[in-house]
């Protein structure tokens, strides 16, 4: 969910970028965002991204079912793509039309900016009620039927 969304209750065609952008970080990882778990750090999986980006290891993120494909560079491509559609701010984010020039290799890719959701720190006490399994929880839904007498 886009961070204006998420917090203001904006949308726009750049709340699509970010999902977008978040998708492709789900394909190329082979990991959902929500119920995705370091056990080093307790960054989401747009955080990890950014993490690997910084350190020069993008490829770090790849799934291994992926690593057989022989181009590397786009599925690098792809990671960097993915970071300038998380962008925290949607005017730093590109719009649909530029993503697909960028992902055909027809635009240049400016250098991502730190994305969302990064600048705070997950509590600790929300950290501890974390599962160790790799499930995620599921929601529950109640239905009330309400009659007259």
């Amino acid at each position: 969910m886009a961070p204006e969304y998420a917090l203001y209750g904006l949308f726009s065609v750049k709340s699509d970028v970010f999902s977008f952008g978040l998708l492709l970080l789900d394909i190329v990882t082979g990991k959902k965002n929500r119920c995705f778990r370091h056990p080093h750090h307790h960054h989401s999986l747009i955080g990890y991204a950014w993490r690997m980006w910084t350190e020069g290891t993008p490829l770090a993120l790849v799934d291994p079912s992926l690593e057989n494909i022989s181009s590397m560079l786009e599925i690098l491509q792809c990671i960097h793509v993915s970071l300038l559609c998380v962008q925290q701010s949607p005017e730093d984010r590109p719009n649909m039309a530029v993503v697909v020039l960028m992902l055909n290799g027809e635009s240049t890719l400016p250098q991502p900016r730190q994305p969302s959701f990064l600048r705070d720190v997950i509590p600790t006490e929300i950290t501890s009620i974390r599962s160790d399994t790799d499930s995620c929880t599921a929601n529950a839904i109640t239905f009330s039927s309400f009659e007259a007498r």
